[in-house]
């Protein structure tokens, strides 16, 4: 019995001197949000709405494509690769360029950040001229602006705990590029990609996916999407939750309806995915007004350091 205690009251030293011998735990990465800066998304909103209309075919969707990779080059993210494929029908064949960047390409766990960069070929919506061009300044240009700045800020920033895989979606505003005004709307892009997984991810699928669409405009309320919210409920949740903490004013966790986008057919691949959208854009949606004046640098980064908090705790 005396043993027995004495034994007991050693245990405790020996644990901790075994303790001291061990290396010390790998300090979780850490990365600065701040360094996350609207004023350079706008620019690159700016810089897109000269190539209007950034539809496929169109002279202004391969200046895109050409803005989208020498920015990724200057962040000095360098395993950029196109996915070029032709879509058949309608009659016609649309040549279509699906960009995809990998941060940390070594890393076996991926997660998906996803937008689109095309854009529809004329305000349809537009009471005064429905047959000119719609600058797409939130309505595309935005997302790509938000996954822009964000490719800048990792680049410079300690690695994250998994390996991102930013993807530029082509033709989510369906063959005829006109998003809802077409009856028959469907994406392009995402649903090629997800047929072709194994492609990029061979060994497994990503862990998840977030998709962004329409981030940019003056007082920015995002609610859960309610797709989103069945296919991906814990990602949902914490992307909210640290939302709400950065910038309260712009996240709301009422749920909203459903919308179909790009992060479909990610989900229907069996990959739990997210859409982030302000969908709610009258009267500008779809029409000549969707300017450059109606977003917010302020905007942006809340979407933005939301977003690298949400990939530094995985």
């Amino acid at each position: 019995m005396r043993l027995a205690v004495k034994l007991q009251h050693f245990r405790p030293l020996a644990v901790a001197a075994a303790l001291m011998l061990l290396p010390p735990a790998a300090a979780r990465a850490e990365v600065d949000i701040s360094r996350w800066d609207g004023s350079r998304a706008m620019a690159d909103i700016e810089a897109q709405l000269r190539f209007t209309p950034r539809s496929m075919d169109m002279p202004g969707h391969q200046k895109t494509i050409d803005y989208i990779k020498a920015e990724l080059a200057k962040s000095g993210v360098t395993a950029v690769t196109t996915q070029n494929f032709v879509y058949r029908g309608d009659g016609k064949s649309l040549a279509l360029f699906n960009i995809v960047a990998r941060l940390n390409p070594e890393n076996p766990r991926r997660v998906i950040v996803a937008t689109h960069y095309d854009s529809i070929i004329r305000a349809y919506r537009d009471p005064k001229n429905p047959q000119g061009p719609m600058p797409g300044a939130n309505n595309s240009a935005s997302g790509v602006a938000l996954l822009l700045e964000t490719a800048r800020v990792l680049s410079a920033s300690p690695e994250p705990p998994v390996g991102i895989d930013l993807i530029f979606f082509d033709g989510e505003e369906g063959p005829k590029s006109l998003g809802a005004g077409d009856p028959d709307w469907h994406p392009i892009g995402s649903p090629h990609f997800v047929e072709h997984l194994k492609d990029y991810y061979p060994n497994g699928k990503p862990e998840k996916a977030v998709d962004f669409d329409m981030v940019c405009k003056k007082d920015l309320l995002l609610m859960p999407e309610a797709s989103s919210v069945k296919s991906a409920p814990a990602e949902v949740k914490k992307f909210w939750e640290l939302g709400a903490a950065i910038a309260p004013k712009a996240f709301n966790t009422k749920i909203t309806y459903p919308i179909s986008d790009d992060h479909t057919a990610l989900n229907e691949a069996g990959i739990p995915s997210f859409l982030v959208i302000d969908f709610e854009y009258e009267p500008y949606f779809n029409t000549s007004a969707d300017t450059l004046d109606k977003c917010s640098a302020q905007s942006l980064e809340a979407v933005g350091r939301t977003l690298l908090r949400y990939l530094y705790q995985p």
